[in-house]
């Protein structure tokens, strides 16, 4: 039916009239349904600032290498040192060329060999992460021990060599990712659990009894002998026995040192190798609970009788006071280190010429090295008082 024009108009100016108001329930609907229906986005994650990497090994020019100068540097020493390395170097491609060399010369005097350091290497120096150049160096040395073959009332601590029940389990074995990987245990029942610790192989049930290797006279000189990896064994008649690190137990290092310092019975300027058996001496009574906080133990082996210093990490014999310990996925083993630090106690400048002969579990980033300064008591002293900061420039071959 056809609406007449009133009504039309009628009609129309009720749609004018709730226009605006049904627009505005419309708006009102949606602002108070937006909070129920919408989530708000949370703030971006802070990004923390990348951090470049730096390459360990700067190359350098000889002049800015501290120390290679000056007149007091026996280079000749360390030539025939590098020579002695390289009885195990010369069958690796990057040692190969300059150790022909070395065989063909005999230099008469120490600049005669500077001349050929600089000749056939190449200095760099040895940067942190962050750029920094500067590390830490620390010593070792390796004991000189009154020792038996079997056990008297005097001699009753055991060194012990590597036991039959200790397994070591590759990582690698079983994944890809767990490359380099190791643990160290022993079987019990249709289980592999961890291996004894020290406090259970120095206590009463006595497990590794059976496998011992020579019996030592003091608990404290032994704890110092695991400490080092190796040392030299005095017997009565006058017989003399390295013997090296072969395995350990799988447990982390603890220090003992540190122990002492928080208990408070030693303050931190005075922990020392020396100090430390001077406590032991004052109270026997809590010796071995002290050594049982460390859980890590070193298993031993008898060397040849050609070895009089111990063997590092390079397969030959160390030498005083020119070896070094590094951290060999920095410098390469066999590498001579220009080595810039200061010598314990007196605190002369101490700069010479070494050679990367070991490594150690504690030597741990670019610029870090173990000083070994030899066989003995007076060795022992320099080492255990040694904690110096250090700068290294690392000799790579021109080739």
């Amino acid at each position: 039916m056809k609406k007449n024009p009133a009504e039309g108009r009628m009609e129309g100016r009720a749609a004018e009239r709730a226009g605006p108001f049904s627009s505005l329930l419309m708006i009102l609907f949606i602002f108070l349904l937006l909070p129920s229906c919408m989530e708000v986005p949370p703030p971006p994650p802070e990004i923390p600032p990348t951090v470049e990497k730096v390459p360990p090994l700067l190359p350098v020019d000889w002049a800015e290498v501290e120390g290679w100068n000056e007149p007091s540097q026996d280079f000749l020493v360390s030539f025939q040192v590098f020579r002695d390395s390289c009885r195990v170097l010369k069958g690796r491609p990057r040692w190969r060329a300059v150790c022909a060399k070395v065989a063909e010369r005999e230099p008469e005097s120490r600049e005669e060999a500077r001349r050929f350091f600089e000749t056939h290497f190449l200095p760099h120096q040895v940067r942190n992460e962050d750029g920094s150049t500067e590390g830490l160096m620390t010593g070792y040395y390796a004991p000189d021990l009154a020792g038996r073959r079997h056990a008297t009332s005097t001699f009753r601590y055991p060194l012990y060599r590597p036991p039959a029940d200790l397994l070591t389990i590759d990582l690698g074995e079983f994944r890809d990712d767990l490359k380099n990987q190791h643990l160290r245990g022993r079987v019990a029942g249709k289980k592999v659990i961890p291996y004894w610790e020290r406090a259970d192989i120095d206590g009463p049930q006595k497990p590794l009894q059976g496998q011992e290797l020579f019996w030592l006279e003091d608990p404290v000189e032994l704890f110092f002998l695991h400490i080092q990896g190796s040392g030299r064994i005095l017997l009565e008649n006058g017989e003399k026995v390295m013997v090296g690190f072969a395995e350990q137990n799988g447990h982390p290092y603890r220090s003992i040192g540190k122990l002492l310092i928080d208990s408070g019975e030693m303050k931190r300027e005075q922990m020392s190798m020396q100090n430390i058996r001077a406590w032991a001496r004052r109270n026997p009574d809590k010796t071995f609970k002290l050594l049982g906080e460390n859980p890590r133990y070193i298993f031993f082996a008898e060397l040849p009788a050609a070895f009089q210093t111990p063997p590092g990490s390079l397969g030959i014999p160390l030498t005083p006071r020119v070896s070094l310990a590094v951290d060999r996925s920095v410098i390469p083993l066999g590498a001579p280190v220009m080595v810039s630090t200061r010598s314990p106690g007196h605190g002369k400048p101490l700069k010479k010429l070494m050679l990367a002969h070991d490594t150690g579990s504690a030597i741990k980033g670019p610029v870090r090295g173990d000083f070994f300064w030899g066989m003995g008591d007076e060795a022992g002293r320099l080492a255990g008082r040694m904690k110096e900061k250090c700068h290294f420039w690392v000799l790579l071959p021109r080739e």
